[in-house]
């Protein structure tokens, strides 16, 4: 029996040690499985991601264990390679989550916040019961909640707040029993608040603010008692707010802003919720008084209960609010109108951090109390605008040195404005319009350098403005309208690069408006309306070419609408009425594409209205009151232009008598012709440019300002096309505008410098009036760095003699254009006293060598001018040769050219 019983047990201990190997084997085996599971669920999930740039991923690879990847965590006491834990939040990452990360079965946290991951949150989240936390907030997920996620009955954490999730908050979300924070908000949420969440009993913080949410809140929210943030601002909900909220006594943040919640508050508020620290109800349609229990709020710093119909007497003790940091209760009811409507502001003393006190748009009476000197040296903020406060401004005002606005706006106040303003140097914003306040500003201001924004409109303020503010270097938006300013309006404020907005209008101010009103480019609204102001508007005003709205009614002014105003593309309101201005409309109004509202009427304009752009609607223009004016739309009942002559300024109009005295015999006709040669060269006047000249020198000028002037060298502006470049027409800006003709060589063609240097060297030193007059020359490189040259030249507005004279010869479909006799005349009459001037009277002789029509160019007398001095040859006075020829035997002028351009004259 021994030896048997032996036997059977080294039997049973061989079989046992092979089950126990065999045992081992199929552990190791699915625990070699099961790590193959969490590495090829966090490929696939590396594989989603598409921009990793801080490059967190790459040591995600087969030569590193996966344990030990960035951003992962393994462990666990039986089961230590399995992965608990991803943290990849704020690493820049782009892409979407796999749904293969359901796999990671050990998985209790993600964290994916603050990346830029988009497509939809993967339902197979659910398959982590083990889930505690899930972090997705601040991302770009799209899709609906997955209903599933409930499964994960572990869940503690769930944020997904900052996406674009859409569809409506999950029902099944309020079997979460362990979940204590749910955030939600700015995404697209709709639809109710679920009533389920009424059992999340452990839940301690709920924001859904900035959704689409609906309806009441559920009055079910009120069983949630370790509820401490309830944030349901900016939605669509409605109602009232549930009795039952007012029980939940730890609650600390509580925001409903922005809905359409009615009702009022409970008179215990402070009591029921004593451990308030954030109250914001602002933007609703709560009625009633203001609780005064809210002075046993301890721990409030925030109370925003602004844009609400809340009325009466507000008489909340402050005395024990000392944290108090944000008090907003504007556009209310509240106040009485009465002498102690105020009387709180005392109790506010100890509110040593107030930041931001805004009581305006209420019904608040009686005086400013002096005890604002009193208030938080950290206030930065204070307005009591739109009141019925009268009385002085506290000079104790100026204690509060963090101030950086002030606004009391539309009261009573009266007396001037405390000098001890002028202290306030962190003061940003200060409006007092809409009182009664008097007397000047005092110099003192100058000491605001960070004001950008001040409005004093409305007031019985005078006297002149101080140099002094020539120290607000930042100024955006400067309003003194409405006042009794006099003097001329401070050159100070025309250095105000950065201005946007400038209203000095319904003063008395005088003199004209300063030149160096162009600085102000970056200037949207103009107002000089209502004042004294006289001369012209200054052509700088052209350089402001972001103004959209330009009033300068009721002055002086008086010249012509300026050219240059044809640069401001952007205008949309323009008031020139009531002034003296004369000359004609400009026909560029009628191409602003933006101008609703134009007003010219009552001044001194003439000629032709146009009919384009806002000329076209009667609803948005004003022109009566200028009584030369006609044509226009016929609904402005304007009498039809009449067709105007040809102008006959300067020519002797013995010329008249030319045509029939010929007929009378040959000597009679050449002694008349003679006699008016005679007369016509000694009447004609010299045209004065307007180019700016730079002492005897002619001005300066860059390619930059000459591509400007022909918007590009644009095809629309191009004159005409020569044998060494091209003819375009632009507008120069010096001291007013100029149109002139820019001649710009081809560099590519052969002989286009020597052109250039001939030209130059011709023109240089030589004066007539029937020469075209070179206004300046340009040789620079244009804006790839190619070289660049350019001849500059008073603009003829007639266009050449070829024109006039064959006016099909080139295609063209203009109106057919006729020479009378008399005309054709004067043209041969300056063409050969030009040519007699340049072969007898330069000190040194020129010969143009290219004498055609085309060459002869016309102003709007139809006076010749003769140009084109490209080919033309300079002989020396000693030698009679050319001093820049270069061969003896060089074709000059057109080919096949042989007729005398005067003979063609009387064609």
């Amino acid at each position: 029996m021994g030896l048997i019983t032996l036997v059977l047990l080294s039997s049973i201990c061989t079989n046992i040690a092979i089950l126990l190997l065999w045992c081992s084997s199929c552990i190791a085996h699915s625990t070699s499985l099961s790590n193959e599971t969490d590495r090829q669920a966090l490929q696939a999930f590396k594989a989603r991601i598409t921009h990793d740039p801080f490059h967190v991923l790459s040591s995600w690879n087969d030569s590193v264990p996966y344990c030990d990847w960035q951003g992962l965590l393994c462990g666990g006491r039986r089961h230590p390679n399995r992965v608990i834990a991803l943290y990849l939040g704020s690493q820049g990452l782009v892409g979407s989550v796999a749904p293969e990360i359901g796999n990671l079965s050990f998985l209790r946290e993600i964290q994916l916040q603050n990346n830029s991951f988009h497509g939809e949150i993967p339902s197979q989240v659910s398959f982590l019961f083990r889930f505690h936390e899930l972090f997705l907030d601040n991302n770009s997920f799209e899709g609906e909640i997955p209903p599933n996620i409930s499964r994960c009955t572990n869940l503690i954490q769930l944020r997904l707040g900052y996406n674009n999730i859409l569809g409506k908050i999950p029902v099944e979300l309020g079997t979460l029993s362990k979940l204590q924070v749910l955030r939600l908000e700015n995404n697209r949420l709709t639809g109710q608040i679920p009533p389920s969440f009424g059992n999340l009993s452990s839940l301690y913080q709920f924001l859904a603010t900035e959704n689409g949410l609906s309806r009441s809140i559920p009055n079910t929210l009120g069983q949630m008692k370790r509820l401490m943030h309830l944030m349901l601002g900016i939605n669509n909900l409605s109602g009232t707010i549930p009795p039952t909220i007012y029980n939940l006594s730890l609650l600390s943040h509580f925001e409903v802003s922005a809905n359409q919640i009615q009702g009022s508050l409970p008179p215990n508020l402070g009591f029921s919720l004593p451990n308030l620290v954030w109250l914001s109800i602002a933007d609703n349609q709560f009625d009633g008084p203001i609780p005064n229990s809210i002075s046993n709020l301890s721990k409030l710093e925030s109370l925003f209960v602004s844009e609400n119909n809340f009325s009466g007497k507000f008489a909340i003790h402050f005395g024990g609010l000392s944290k108090l940091t944000y008090l907003l209760m504007s556009e209310n009811h509240l106040g009485t109108g009465e002498a102690d409507d105020l009387s709180f502001i005392t109790t506010m003393n100890n509110c040593t951090s107030l930041i931001v006190l805004e009581l305006g748009a209420n019904r608040f009476g009686g005086v400013l109390p002096n005890s604002i000197a009193n208030l938080s040296t950290q206030l930065t903020w204070f307005s009591l605008s739109n009141n019925q406060i009268f009385g002085n401004i506290p000079i104790g005002i100026g204690n509060l040195v963090s101030l950086q606005h002030i606004n009391l706006s539309v009261n009573l106040l009266e007396g001037s404005i405390p000098t001890s303003i002028g202290t306030l140097q962190n003061l940003h914003q200060l409006e007092l319009f809409g009182n009664r306040l008097t007397g000047p500003i005092h110099v003192s201001f100058g000491n605001l350098t960070s004001l950008i924004v001040l409005y004093l409109e409305d007031n019985h303020l005078n006297g002149k403005i101080p140099s002094s503010i020539g120290k607000w270097k930042d100024m955006l938006f400067l309003n003194l309208s409405g006042n009794s300013f006099n003097g001329n309006i401070s050159k100070e404020i025309f250095n105000f690069s950065n201005l946007i907005k400038l209203d000095v209008g319904r003063n008395h101010f005088i003199g004209s408006l300063p030149w160096k009103v162009g600085r102000l480019i970056n200037l949207e609204i103009l107002d000089v309306s209502k004042n004294m102001l006289s001369g012209e508007i200054p052509s700088s005003l052209g350089d402001c070419t972001s103004l959209e709205h330009l009033f300068m009614k009721g002055n002086l002014l008086q010249g012509s609408i300026p050219l240059s105003l044809g640069s401001l593309r952007g205008l949309q309101d323009l008031d020139l009425s009531h002034n003296n201005f004369s000359g004609f409309i400009p026909k560029y109004l009628g191409t602003f594409k933006f101008l609703h509202n134009l007003n010219i009427s009552f001044n001194h304009l003439e000629g032709e209205v146009p009919v384009e752009g806002v000329f076209g609607n009667l609803n948005q223009v004003s022109i009566v009151g200028n009584n030369k004016l006609c044509g226009g739309i016929p609904e402005l009942y304007f009498p039809i232009c009449q067709t105007r002559r040809t102008k006959k300024d300067g020519k002797p109009h013995v010329f008249r008598l030319i045509v029939i005295i010929c007929s009378c015999g040959g000597f009679l006709c050449l002694i008349l012709l003679t006699y008016s040669l005679i007369i016509c060269r000694r009447r004609k006047e010299i045209k004065e440019s307007t180019i700016f000249l730079i002492g005897d020198h002619y001005f300066k000028i860059s390619y930059s300002q000459l591509h400007k002037a022909t918007d590009g060298f644009s095809v629309a502006n191009l004159i005409g096309v020569g044998s060494f470049g091209s003819v375009y027409k632009g507008v120069l800006n010096y001291h007013g505008e100029t149109i002139v003709a820019v001649k710009v060589f081809n560099i590519n063609q052969r002989g286009a410098f020597k052109s250039f240097a001939a030209e130059c060297e011709a023109l240089r030193n030589i004066r007539h009036r029937n020469l075209v007059k070179i206004l300046t020359s340009c040789s620079s490189v244009d804006f790839e760095g190619n070289e660049f040259i350019a001849l500059v030249y008073e603009f003829m507005s007639g266009g050449n003699l070829e024109s006039w004279l064959h006016p099909h010869a080139n295609g063209g479909q203009g109106e057919q254009r006729h020479l009378n006799l008399e005309q054709r005349l004067n043209i041969a009459i300056d063409i050969a006293t030009t040519l007699d001037y340049l072969h007898h009277h330069c000190h040194t002789q020129i010969i143009h060598c290219d004498l055609k029509p085309s060459n002869i160019l016309l102003d709007d007398d139809l006076t010749a001018h003769v140009g084109d001095f490209g080919i033309s040859r300079i002989l020396s006075n000693v030698t009679g040769r050319s001093q820049n020829e270069t061969s003896s035997i060089e074709i000059k002028g057109s080919i096949g050219y042989t007729t005398p351009g005067i003979v063609l004259l009387f064609y």
